[in-house]
């Protein structure tokens, strides 16, 4: 019995070793030479100061900024403590009746977007934290945005279409612009006071 102990002990404290202690500083070490931004959050400064993570979404109330997909993790959304969907089927009635008042919340707030609101600007993603938009939600924003900056509509949508990302090496997920990555770009060519959010 003694034996089969000491050799238990043995493999609890080398498994931890190898698993708990060696992997990790292996894969952060590679990570911190190969992908240093990435490895460290992704994180965006603007004007000498954090605004967010180019990974993780977060929302936007101005009409003078690009709004992000909608997030259902936390009370108000956004939470980063609460990383969650909102586990609504599409038989819901809750979740039927939150896109009508989003739905007509959007459109009384874009009064010159096409009438058909993108779907992914009034559902959530799994994670709540999405920080891209497709091409067309972004294009669907440009005419509140362009007012609300007192700018011309064809200037933003220029600046949608110079931060589209292209496929990931030319062929996987979709066309796609970060929301938080055009919102400063708008800052940086359309000057305005507050930060993003605001």
């Amino acid at each position: 019995m003694n034996k089969d102990l000491v050799v238990a002990v043995r493999m609890t404290v080398a498994t931890l070793v190898l698993t708990g202690i060696a992997y990790p500083l292996v894969v952060t070490g590679a990570a911190q030479v190969l992908f240093p931004w990435r490895a460290n959050g992704s994180v965006v400064s603007a004007e000498g100061r954090v605004v967010g993570s180019e990974l993780i979404g977060q929302g936007f109330k101005s009409p003078a900024y690009f709004q992000s997909r909608l997030s259902a993790a936390g009370a108000d959304g956004y939470d980063a403590a609460n990383s969650a969907g909102s586990n609504l089927g599409p038989t819901s009635r809750k979740l039927r009746d939150r896109v009508a008042a989003d739905v007509a919340r959007l459109r009384a707030e874009n009064p010159q977007a096409p009438a058909e609101v993108p779907l992914e600007l009034v559902t959530t993603s799994a994670s709540g934290f999405d920080p891209h938009l497709s091409p067309d939600a972004a294009r669907w924003q440009v005419s509140r945005v362009a007012t609300a900056r007192g700018v011309a509509a064809a200037e933003v949508l220029a600046l949608v279409e110079a931060k589209t990302e292209g496929r990931t090496l030319g062929l996987l997920g979709e066309p796609r612009v970060n929301v938080l990555q055009l919102n400063l770009a708008l800052d940086q060519r359309f000057p305005r006071q507050g930060t993003p959010g605001n």
